[in-house]
């Protein structure tokens, strides 16, 4: 692997940023960007990314290539979930398991804005399908995780009510706002989308920063009660989604022709989702504890794919 990669990746002030916020927390220093901020800085970046991610597919034509990434994609939200399930529940409870396993089956939308923004700082063009295919790996991974836990708890009082999960998983605003974004990029005309790409474009590194060390902050305060679980969910945060992104990397060649797209696809099999999983959990199985699944997969994995994930991913991809 070319070293040097890493070194850029983390000499990059968007996750230096990420590291001053867990600096601060654990200096006991009173920095904070404030709710309303944050918010509007993770729908900004859901926007950019899927209004630009429209902007690029309106320029491709629909092959046979683009579908099969679509169920290539698919196809991975389904397996990665059933296979963590399995790994988990030899250590948590179903519940906990299911949960997990449903966080690492989806997807991380600021995980894969990150990779955005990676490629772009190499010269690679990101393709606009890989939005579509990251919005369509979000559901089925939830629904897997509830059916495993519903399997294997026959028993169980809870009703399982796939269609109040898939209309959950759907109308999730992060999931909302990104899909309707990249509809409205891929039917806006191209000389009037012109008149805001210094706000889509120009703009989104900054905002990037800012939005990682509110990340950097929030993974600092969940630490703690993280190790109270001990060692297993740490290591599974750090290797799973290494081993992951790793093979799904070199799989997608098979499916996909260039380096950019078989890095996005090994990016979303790698990365934990920390927004719609834990909002849809928290109604279809309140018995899971956040306590868990959110360090995880937002304090463990996310610096971790975006500190030496990335240039492994990439490097693999080149080859």
């Amino acid at each position: 692997m070319d070293y040097h990669l890493l070194i850029e990746n983390v000499t990059n002030p968007a996750l230096l940023f990420f590291v001053l916020g867990i600096v601060a927390v654990s200096l006991k220093s009173d920095l904070e960007i404030p709710p309303n901020s944050s918010k509007f800085i993770s729908l900004y970046l859901l926007f950019s990314i899927g209004f630009k991610g429209g902007q690029e597919l309106s320029h491709e034509p629909i092959t046979g290539e683009i579908a099969g990434a679509m169920i290539f994609g698919l196809l991975l939200s389904a397996l990665i979930p059933w296979f963590a399930f399995f790994i988990l529940k030899t250590r948590l409870s179903l519940a906990d398991s299911g949960a997990v396993a449903a966080s690492y089956g989806s997807v991380s939308a600021v995980t894969f804005v990150t990779a955005v923004s990676y490629l772009e700082a190499h010269q690679h063009a990101f393709h606009g399908y890989m939005v579509a295919v990251m919005a369509l790996m979000e559901s089925p991974a939830i629904i897997m995780g509830l059916v495993l836990v519903r399997l294997y708890q026959p028993k169980s009082n809870q009703k399982l009510d796939i269609g109040s999960v898939i209309r959950h998983s759907i109308t999730n605003g992060s999931v909302l706002l990104i899909l309707g974004s990249l509809i409205i990029g891929f039917i806006a005309d191209t000389k009037q989308a012109e008149g805001i790409k210094p706000f889509t474009t120009d703009l989104f590194k900054g905002f990037l920063a800012i939005f990682l060390l509110d990340m950097g902050i929030h993974s600092g305060r969940k630490l703690k009660s993280f190790f109270a679980y001990g060692w297993f969910p740490l290591l599974f945060a750090i290797f799973f989604p290494l081993v992951n992104g790793c093979l799904i990397g070199w799989l997608s060649g098979y499916v996909v022709s260039d380096v950019s797209s078989q890095f996005m696809f090994a990016i979303l099999a790698a990365s934990a989702s920390y927004i719609a999983v834990p909002a849809a959990m928290k109604i279809a199985i309140p018995t899971s504890d956040p306590g868990l699944y959110l360090p995880m997969a937002l304090a463990v994995t996310f610096p971790v794919n975006i500190t030496i994930g990335m240039p492994i991913y990439f490097w693999i991809a080149q080859l």
